[in-house]
């Protein structure tokens, strides 16, 4: 019986743990030059968003994939999501927790958390991405399942 227990106990955990990425992260060049940037630290604390940057207080809520699309690692506190139904733009989300890294249908949760930090980015003719302003029909594609 106690064996049980330990057993039930251990699948929870492994099961309710989410993998990491398996990826390296993706490195991105951007149009606009910025010294700061999501995810790096100045006088000790992190930097959580940038140029055209929109924060959204989630409350705890999921984000959800607009597209079918991948999910990629990007730096420590953000992800890249790109699909190729709109293949000359990606978007940059920071602050998401519980993410689901690779391929997801639409619809499919990205992550959850407190607050979401979204830039948008379209691929530019020399292979830079240049920041955007984001659609309010997808970012609510991405707030409502």
């Amino acid at each position: 019986m106690q064996s049980l227990r330990y057993a039930s106990i251990l699948l929870l955990i492994v099961g309710c743990t989410k993998k990491p990425p398996t990826e390296a992260p993706r490195e991105i060049k951007l149009y606009q030059n910025w010294e700061l940037q999501p995810g790096q630290v100045v006088g000790g604390h992190a930097v959580v968003s940038g140029l055209g940057d929109l924060s959204i207080a989630l409350k705890g809520d999921a984000v959800y994939a607009p597209f079918d699309g991948r999910v990629q690692p990007h730096n420590s506190s953000c992800v890249i999501f790109s699909s190729e139904e709109i293949p000359v733009y990606l978007f940059r989300l920071c602050g998401l927790r519980s993410l689901n890294f690779g391929f997801l249908s639409a619809g499919d949760t990205i992550g959850s958390g407190k607050e979401l930090q979204i830039a948008v980015l379209t691929r530019q003719p020399d292979g830079r991405w240049a920041l955007v302003e984001p659609s309010k029909k997808i970012i609510e594609q991405m707030l409502l399942r």
